[in-house]
């Protein structure tokens, strides 16, 4: 493991034009923890690498491995419908076609929600017909998770049941997140702290009691393609608006030990774990094409060792975990600014100098 490279990678992030960005490398019993920028643009307080973070979708593999450890137990079928198990959610015809692996693997052919949710993102993923304005309106607004789950399981289809590619769709994990409450007898929050935070000895991380991150974070700096300029703190948040699906709260040290824990065979048996790593073609948030696992998915470079793991992102906030197949080797980052890429004529990203940065820190975090 090349510290000096680590170090020059993750200040190249900075430099590139990201506010903060901290990490944490493992290669065996090796650790590298590594921090670059401010958490605040105001005060300039620096980053440091022991920071809490919102993690967005990293959340899901949490929420998967709590839906294997049901599977292990008998009281959940991942062949079985889902209304089976949540008929007055997802009734009829969709119900009985629906699998609960078609939730976790995203091949539903359930919508996103969320451009109903958020009035002035109603185009999303058309960007340049979307606006941020939502965003404020909503900030500190309470969403009932059965009221979002109705939006994406009335809109108009994306695709019939089990088809290839799926569509990432955070309908299918809010659906999950009943489903665990309808077998367990309790919220989904608390059977995922008790059953998988606590199970993998994880003391940073946690779902948000309220709006605020508790404990030492960075802000979240959210740009929305150049539409917010200057970036605006939206480290406040009422998450309420993806739940159990993507409003994890972690330290870089919190999610290498989750995905050790999780491949060591700790959290759910080797057969869930084999099962997490089959994977489906789905198009993803950005439109790409990806394979996507059950709440994992398989990240490398040409020619080298595959890891997995899972990205996320929140308003202002981002993070991505993954760890190399046989355990051995891992990468954690956060970053505290969000869609700094501005839009063409056409409405796509324009490349970004943090882009290339952070893919090569990324290759040198998995490969030296």
């Amino acid at each position: 493991m090349d510290l000096t490279a680590l170090d020059a990678a993750l200040e190249n992030v900075h430099r590139a034009g990201m506010p903060g960005l901290f990490a944490e490398v493992r290669d065996g019993d090796r650790v590298w923890r590594g921090a670059a920028g401010v958490a605040d643009v105001t005060t300039g307080r620096p980053v440091t690498a022991d920071l809490r973070h919102r993690v967005g979708s990293i959340t899901k593999t949490f929420t998967a491995a709590a839906v294997l450890q049901q599977v292990e137990a008998g009281r959940i079928e991942l062949d079985a419908p889902i209304g089976r198990y949540l008929p007055k959610l997802v009734p009829g015809e969709r119900g009985d076609a629906i699998t609960v692996r078609m939730l976790v693997n995203h091949t539903s052919g359930l919508p996103e929600y969320f451009p109903y949710a958020y009035p002035s993102m109603k185009a999303f993923p058309a960007l340049a017909e979307t606006g941020p304005e939502s965003l404020d309106d909503l900030r500190f607004t309470r969403f009932d998770p059965v009221d979002l789950i109705a939006m994406g399981v009335t809109a108009p289809a994306v695709g019939t049941p089990g088809g290839a590619p799926g569509l990432y769709s955070n309908t299918n994990y809010l659906l999950l997140v009943q489903l665990l409450k309808e077998v367990t007898g309790t919220a989904a929050e608390q059977y995922i702290t008790r059953n998988v935070i606590e199970r993998a000895g994880l003391r940073d991380t946690g779902f948000p009691a309220g709006r605020t991150i508790d404990g030492p974070h960075s802000q979240h700096y959210e740009a929305w393609f150049g539409m917010i300029d200057p970036p605006r703190d939206y480290s406040v948040y009422d998450m309420s608006w993806v739940g159990p699906s993507a409003s994890l709260v972690s330290t870089v040290a919190d999610l290498n030990r989750f995905y050790r824990m999780l491949f060591a065979g700790e959290i759910v048996g080797p057969s869930s774990l084999e099962q997490m790593q089959r994977t489906v073609q789905v198009v993803s948030q950005e439109g790409k094409t990806v394979d996507y696992g059950l709440g994992l998915y398989p990240m490398a470079d040409p020619g080298q060792a595959t890891f997995w793991g899972h990205g996320g992102t929140v308003w202002g906030g981002g993070a991505l975990a993954m760890i190399r197949a046989d355990g051995e080797r891992q990468m954690a980052v956060a970053v505290n600014l969000q869609r700094w890429n501005r839009l063409d004529s056409s409405g796509r990203p324009e490349p970004h100098a943090i882009d290339a940065a952070l893919t090569a820190l990324y290759s040198t975090a998995m490969y030296g």
